[in-house]
């Protein structure tokens, strides 16, 4: 029997993508319809056995779903507790692009003659994420890149994704939880709508290159403005190894790249009020000097949150609050971040997580990130805590800027765990603070903004 063309098999790829699609459009309409026959009707559902079948749903499928799942699993009653452990577990496993569907897809970007503006474009992708795809490839004048192409029909599938995930809200809302969701599910929808756009991740890329341009430590690449587009993004490649590929070297090694990784992180936000929010293990790399490991490549800017500087000043202030034991301090932390109708028994459980995340930096002292905890168990315990704590006293209204502050302060403390570094974080962070004016951050962050061509 003959093969089918590339053609067809491309098409019947797309098209299977598209019927995953459908499946999980039925998946979550089904189980929005028994968690409303749970709450409105006392009907019993086995929640461990759907919340499997959900993740099964999810597990194989590319786009913002997959990755959101992965995002609301580190927020404590986002969702029920058995569906974000299932959801945390999710990895991308659906297939990259085929060459025949790259072709046309470039095509589409650079035109019917896009290969004669490459000496060369490897036609098997280096890397694939949830809505793209990474070739390698050389530029008629010799430099080595990294093409970032989306795929196809993705703002179709993003819109169709946020619709399911605004049901699985709307319905958990109606279930008495701990957390009210909706301005989650706001923020959530703009970052992820954010990402489609490849101008904005460069001109994003154009602020960290400001921030960091006399940084030997870190690395930012470039962009190829004659070879991008609104959904493809052509950009230096940086040569460099996985951050894991160094866990097992020595402690000197593991601690320079974690402090690289701080500085990476905790210097903008505490200067230009903007955060990396997505700290993913695949979006570093470590480059090297004379085989000793010397910095880190940041690779992906589709998850840049930018900040009011009001919000930077409330991180400081519950960071000093928390370390001098003034209570006045830390409520005023609280509402200048958004939290809204303070109880002494939120605040105190509030402060759970709170003391959780700042624990490291509040004692001068060489430790690890967090003492006999494996990277994937990072906040489970704490998160279980606030969950139950917010189901008697609660729900309390998360403010939207709290929620990639939350997923990259976890994605980073789960690095940290990775690379098993022993650090002064309490003087590393000092370092980052020390003379703190949230009117020069407002202008560091204007003028960076401005620079990128990025509306302030």
């Amino acid at each position: 029997m003959p093969s089918r063309p590339p053609r067809d098999r491309e098409q019947n790829r797309l098209s299977a993508r598209f019927g995953r699609y459908a499946r999980v459009g039925a998946n979550m309409g089904g189980l929005a319809a028994k968690l409303a026959g749970k709450r409105v009707f006392g009907m019993e559902i086995d929640d461990a056995k759907q919340a499997r079948e959900l993740a099964e749903a999810l597990g194989g499928l590319k786009g913002p779903l997959m990755k959101v799942a992965q995002l609301l699993s580190t927020i404590p009653d986002a969702i029920p507790p058995e569906y974000a452990a299932e959801l945390a577990t999710l990895q991308s496993a659906a297939p990259p692009m085929g060459w025949a569907f790259v072709k046309r897809r470039m095509q589409a970007e650079l035109g019917a003659r896009w290969q004669e503006r490459f000496a060369s474009f490897d036609k098997e992708p280096a890397a694939a994420a949830s809505l793209g795809q990474v070739h390698k490839a050389v530029a008629t004048d010799g430099e080595a890149l990294a093409c970032k192409l989306q795929y196809p029909d993705m703002a179709s599938a993003v819109e169709a994704d946020l619709r399911q995930l605004g049901l699985l809200f709307s319905v958990h809302r109606r279930m008495q939880p701990a957390i009210d969701t909706r301005e989650i599910a706001t923020e959530i929808s703009e970052r992820v709508r954010e990402e489609l756009d490849y101008v904005r991740e460069a001109r994003h890329m154009a602020v960290y290159r400001g921030i960091f341009a006399r940084e030997a430590r870190i690395r930012v690449p470039d962009v190829r403005d004659d070879l991008s587009t609104g959904r493809l993004l052509s950009m230096s490649w940086l040569e460099g190894a996985p951050l894991l590929s160094f866990k097992d070297h020595g402690l000197e090694d593991r601690n320079r790249i974690a402090e690289a990784m701080f500085h990476a992180w905790w210097h903008p936000f505490s200067h230009y009020g903007v955060i990396h929010g997505d700290p993913h293990l695949g979006n570093y790399t470590v480059f090297s000097e004379d085989g000793v490991p010397s910095g880190i490549n940041l690779l992906d800017y589709g998850c840049i949150r930018v900040f009011p500087p009001s919000f930077v000043a409330g991180v400081v202030d519950l960071y000093q609050g928390l370390l001098e034991d003034d209570e006045a301090r830390v409520v005023s932390a609280y509402e200048r971040w958004g939290f809204t109708g303070l109880t002494r028994d939120l605040i105190e459980i509030l402060n759970i997580w709170a003391r959780f995340i700042y624990g490291p930096l509040l004692t001068d002292r060489v430790r690890s990130i967090a003492d006999g905890v494996s990277a994937a168990e990072y906040g489970r315990k704490e998160a279980f805590r606030v969950h139950q704590a917010l189901k008697e006293k609660g729900p309390v209204r998360v403010p939207r800027e709290f929620v990639f502050m939350d997923r990259a302060a976890i994605g980073l403390g789960g690095v940290f765990l990775h690379l098993r570094a022993e650090l002064n974080f309490h003087r590393l962070f000092n370092e980052q603070i020390a003379a703190f004016d949230g009117g020069l951050v407002a202008e560091r962050q204007n003028a960076a903004l401005a620079d990128a061509g990025l509306a302030t």
